[in-house]
Order: C-alpha cells, then sequence, then structure tokens
C-alpha cells in the first residue's frame, strides 16, 4: 500500500468492486487504507472528512452492516460532537490564570484512558462474574491484548478533518490541542473554584448499566486495576466517568470479601502463599482471566501490603462523598469494615498504629520499610478518618467511635514517632535512609482534604512539610524542572538507596502539587508540577509526550512508558474545581461529631450496625474464590 501511494498518490477505484476480503487467520496482520484527493484553487482549501469506527456492538448490534452505521454517524455528527468537547474543555483553556503548559497537559494526559490497554465490556457479559465453558475468556499475550468479539463491546468511533492548505505540506492527526511553546510564564491566580461536571446521585441515571471497565497498569506491566496506582489515576475516572469509577469499587469491594486458596510462589522472598486472602484488598484484577483470578503480581505477598487496604477505604469514601450514592455506600460498606478489621493485626503494640514489616511492604515495592512509615502510616490516619466518617452517615454510630478512638491513639504516636520539627521520616527504623524526605510523606491528608474532611495534622506541620518537599526534593534537583525525587536526605543529596528512592515519579509529583494546592501554597504547585511538563512535554524534554513514564531518574532514564499514575493530574483539577457535595461539606473536622463512648473497642465487631443494610454483598461466582463475607 506504500509503494502504491508512492508511485501514484492514490489507491484504484476498482479495489472496491471486488467483494469482501479474506478473514485473517490468527496472528495475522492485515492492513487497510483509503484515499480522497480534490481539487484546491489557489489560495483555496478544501476539507476531506475520514472516519474509524470499530463496531460498538451493544447499540449498534453484530450485523455486518454495524461498523458501516457506526461510520456514517461519526461523519454526519461528529463536527457537534468537537463543539460539545470544546464546551467542555473552553472553561479551562480560556481561564488565564492558570498557566498555558497546565491547561493542555491536563487534558492529554487524558490519552491512557484509551491507550492504557483499556478493556469495556457489558455487564452481562459471560466473563464478569461466572467463568462459561461456553464463551472463551478475554485473553492477554505478552503486550497485545486479545479479546473475544463475543466478549468486547468496542466503545471507540473517531470523526477527524484533514484540512489541505494550497501551497503547503499537510499532515493528520487525532489528539488533543497542544500549545508548542516550553517556556511558559506563571500567573498568579486567586483562590476560586471553576465549573465541575461531576454528577452526583440525583442527575445520574441510576438505570444506566455502564458495563465493567478494565485498564493496564501500564503496556510493560499488564495487569488490570493495579489498586494502588488506581488510587493516583482514579479522580480523572471519578471526575469525567463516575459512574465508571463506582462500579470498579464495586468490582473491589467484591474481592475484599472473596478468598482464592490456591497456591502461589511469590519471586522476593521465594515463600508460598494464597492467591487472595479474604479481607486484604487485592492489588490487581487479575491479567488473564480478570475478576476471577486476582494479583497476577507476584514478587512480594500483598495480602501484607500496608497501603492497599487504606487506600480502597478513602477511595471509597471519597467516592461517596463526591457522588453522594447512598445506595453505592451501603453496598460497599461491609467490604470497607471488614478492610479495616483487616488492618488490626498490624498494629502489633496496640498504639492503633500499624507498623511495616521490614520489606518494601507498599507501592513503592523496592523500597524497604522500617517499623512505623510516613507513607502507610499517613494513609492508615487518613483510612481511620474516612471510615469513621462513612459509619456515622451510614448509622454504624458504633464502629464510628471505634474509628475516632482508635485515630487520635494512632496520631499520637505517628506523630511522636516520625516528626523532627520540620517534616515527617521516612520510617521508625535506623537504617540509612530513615530519615529522608519522602515525597508522598502526606498522601493520606491529600486524600481526605480531597474528600472534604478536616486536616490530619495542624496547618504548620502540613505546610512544614510540603515546603521541605518543595525545598529539596523539587528545586535541589535540576532547579525544579524535573519534578519532585521520591527520596531526599536531609543534606540536600538524592536517596540512592534503592531504585525508586531515587526516581521521579510523575503521577507521584502530581499528586504533592494537588497537595500543595490543599495548603495555599499554588505557585509551589505549579512549579512542581510544571517540572514533569518540562520533562516530559516540552520541546526541551525528553520525548515522553503521549507516553509519560512511571517515572524517570535524574539524568532522563525512563521506567514504565505509557503508565496509569499521570492521570493523577487530575486530583490538580478536583483541588482548583471541587464537587458540589465537596464544597458545600460541613466546615467542622468530622471527626469532632462523633461522640466516644466511655468503652475501649476493638475494631473487630460482631454485627454491622447500618440501616437498611444487608448483611452479604455480591460476591464473584466463579468455583475457585470461596466468599466468606
Amino acid at each position: 500500500m506504500w509503494g502504491k501511494m508512492m508511485q501514484d498518490g492514490q489507491f484504484d477505484r476498482e479495489n472496491f468492486n471486488i467483494g469482501p476480503s479474506m478473514p485473517s487467520s490468527p496472528g495475522e496482520t492485515l492492513c487497510a487504507a483509503v484515499s480522497a484527493s480534490a481539487w484546491v484553487e489557489p489560495h483555496g482549501k478544501c476539507t476531506i472528512a475520514f472516519a474509524l469506527a470499530w463496531r460498538y456492538t451493544k447499540f449498534y448490534g453484530t450485523s455486518e452492516r454495524a461498523a458501516v452505521d457506526l461510520v456514517h454517524d461519526a461523519l454526519t455528527n461528529y463536527k457537534h460532537w468537537e463543539e460539545e468537547i470544546e464546551k467542555w474543555q473552553s472553561p479551562i483553556l480560556e481561564d488565564i490564570r492558570l498557566p498555558e503548559w497546565y491547561k493542555f497537559t491536563l487534558f492529554n494526559e487524558l490519552y491512557f484512558l484509551v491507550a492504557g490497554g483499556t478493556v469495556w465490556i457489558d455487564s452481562s457479559s459471560p466473563s464478569a462474574d461466572v467463568k462459561s465453558d461456553q464463551d472463551p475468556p478475554i485473553k492477554v499475550e505478552s503486550k497485545n491484548i486479545k479479546v473475544t468479539e463475543a466478549e468486547m463491546n468496542c466503545r471507540h468511533s473517531t470523526g477527524f478533518e484533514h484540512t489541505s492548505t494550497s501551497g503547503c505540506n499537510s499532515s493528520t492527526g487525532v489528539g488533543l490541542k497542544q500549545n508548542g511553546s516550553s517556556t511558559i510564564p506563571r500567573k498568579k491566580r486567586s483562590s476560586k473554584h471553576f465549573s465541575h461536571h461531576l454528577k452526583t446521585e440525583d442527575q445520574l441515571d441510576g438505570n444506566e448499566d455502564v458495563g465493567r471497565f478494565l485498564y493496564l497498569e501500564g503496556v510493560e506491566y499488564i495487569m488490570w486495576c493495579t489498586y494502588d496506582v488506581h488510587f493516583y489515576a482514579s479522580f480523572a475516572l471519578l471526575e469525567l466517568f463516575p459512574k465508571i469509577e463506582l462500579n470498579i469499587q464495586r468490582d473491589f469491594a467484591k474481592a475484599v470479601l472473596s478468598e482464592d486458596g490456591r497456591k502461589v510462589k511469590f519471586l522476593a522472598e521465594g515463600n508460598y502463599g494464597i492467591r487472595k486472602v479474604r479481607g486484604a484488598v487485592p492489588h490487581d484484577l487479575g491479567t488473564h482471566d480478570p475478576w476471577n483470578e486476582m494479583n497476577a503480581y507476584n514478587i512480594h505477598d500483598t495480602s501484607k501490603w500496608k497501603d492497599l487496604n487504606s487506600k480502597f477505604v478513602l477511595q471509597v469514601y471519597r467516592d461517596f462523598a463526591a457522588t453522594g450514592d447512598m445506595a453505592f455506600g451501603i453496598e460497599v460498606w461491609p467490604a470497607v469494615r471488614t478492610a479495616m478489621e483487616y488492618m488490626e493485626q498490624f498494629d502489633r503494640d496496640d498504639d492503633g498504629l500499624i507498623e511495616n514489616d521490614g520489606f518494601p511492604d507498599q507501592t513503592y515495592d523496592t523500597w524497604t520499610v522500617h517499623g512505623v512509615s510516613a507513607y502507610c502510616g499517613c494513609l492508615w490516619l487518613a483510612a481511620l478518618q474516612a471510615a469513621a466518617a462513612m459509619a456515622q452517615r451510614l448509622g454504624d454510630k458504633f464502629f464510628a467511635e471505634t474509628c475516632k478512638t482508635k485515630f487520635f491513639s494512632a496520631k499520637s504516636a505517628f506523630e511522636k514517632k516520625l516528626w523532627n520539627g520540620s517534616y515527617f521520616n521516612y520510617d521508625s527504623g535506623s537504617s540509612s535512609n530513615s530519615k529522608s524526605i519522602q515525597a508522598d510523606q502526606l498522601a493520606g491528608q491529600w486524600y481526605t482534604s480531597s474528600s472534604g474532611l478536616g486536616p490530619i495534622f495542624d496547618e504548620f506541620k502540613t505546610r512544614s512539610s510540603l515546603q521541605k518537599i518543595f525545598d529539596f526534593n523539587v528545586v535541589k534537583v535540576k532547579g525544579g524542572r524535573m519534578g519532585a525525587v521520591n527520596g531526599m536526605h536531609p543534606n540536600g543529596k538524592v536517596d540512592e538507596s534503592c531504585m525508586q528512592s531515587r526516581e521521579v515519579w510523575t503521577g507521584v509529583t502530581y499528586a504533592v502539587a494537588a497537595n500543595m494546592l490543599l495548603a495555599g501554597m499554588e505557585e509551589e504547585a505549579f512549579t512542581t508540577a510544571e517540572g514533569i511538563f518540562i520533562a516530559g512535554w516540552s520541546e526541551e524534554g525528553f520525548g515522553y509526550w503521549f507516553q509519560t513514564p512511571e517515572g524517570w531518574t535524574t539524568n532522563g532514564h525512563y521506567r514504565s512508558l505509557i503508565y496509569m499514575r499521570p492521570l493523577a493530574i487530575w486530583s490538580m483539577q478536583w483541588v482548583l474545581s471541587p464537587p458540589k457535595a465537596i464544597i458545600e461539606a460541613p466546615k467542622i473536622n468530622m471527626m469532632d461529631r462523633i461522640v466516644i463512648s466511655p468503652a475501649t473497642f476493638s475494631l473487630s465487631l460482631p454485627e454491622t450496625r447500618v440501616r437498611k443494610i444487608a448483611n452479604k454483598t455480591a460476591c464473584f461466582g466463579n468455583s475457585s474464590l470461596q466468599c466468606t463475607c
């Protein structure tokens, strides 16, 4: 085809009359192309519209004409679709208070939602709940994702224009707007809420079935909906596709109450365990048989990780608070309580605070942690606060009191063991990096503040820690033009104790910037996030546009291109434009509204006291999973 175009500049018309082509064989790669020509007067312009479509079987059926019908609709409606996209983007693109680089990077990072190995299937698909002998499951082979036509509702159509102007060379491309400038002056921006598109419960169509959604951690890490990373990326889905986000949380809520007893060998320690432990949030929804065979990750035993359960509780509460979906809250509450109760085993000195176990038991899975850690400990404090608030709203006052009691005890222990006067130490151990400045040390407070809850720490500790991160992890790395390095020694040298401590993580940098916005540090926030734009998206950077990696080192060497976590830039927009429910949340600390009765509580209580709540939630039907909910 390329030779034909180079020689003649067009295809032979008789190709259209030779009938349908032969079906491709398994593993065979075919290509197709169309061309069009038009006469362009001097100084004139001619626009030719092309459309590319996959069959969208849920609404267009499975006939041979389905794709043709979809192409027809794309060509006749794409201008209206473009107008709607402009209407959605304009309030941000035209806001003179926002840096130009931020505006288009915000939209461009959304490429991952369609380029990240995304699978979107109908809820009625057999693979959604029960493994069927008659319907083949979704299969993933190496880096090429193959989905059976019967199971996959391909929800893609695009119409775009190729405009050719006389006297110019033109090329076509599909993408979001990007400003070519690499150095953009920062403008002062006053605090103000921008328009928000998130719909609350009364605006969402309760009967709408949006299906089930999967996306990969990255094209090099082939695991569906990796949860410790979704923690950062989920702001984009909640902002733009809230019902999909709620369904992902429902999937993990079901998983919490399930167990898979099949033996698995964990590579780092060389020991064996079971694939999925009841009460533990899974690391991912699987690879080869998603939903049914979870935890494709097998480097460490993630049932012993200290961040996953807290992240589940925090995401559920944020989604519950932002959407006001009471039915969702009631449905997932048993899993929330179970996830909190599960974590009690990691509080070994009964101070209310969980401890890490001397291995990388967190999303930073090469960065060893000893004792109490700033990252996991702060997430746990936040989870206690979120669980208390959710329990209060659902009528489970006894559990709300329990979490509040734990919170105050754990917070006191956390500050005593980690606060050094200007920031929280990496951990309470005695290793060479225990006093390192971790960029992500306030991840828990980022979430509680984003969810309308009160601050975990006083303003001095919060601002002091964030300022330390800015002065050291950001500014001391190439003058702040690369993002925030994960670990920095207090002497100003990068923490080289492991691969991840010395990396700049793009998504974490965006999250830190969002945390700075929440603390009123706008100039520092945009400077921090701009480092990712400069290194990854600008003309003077490393050329990572539309393939933003998980991270890079200070010399620009990347790891894991096309990665989920950079969607966390939408957490910045969440702060700039919070949903109505968050804006109108009571300005008092939810923890102050819970009255503690004169008793000593354990998180493990015999009954769930939630109004109108069933004692079970829906479970996975696969026989390999034993639900004990």
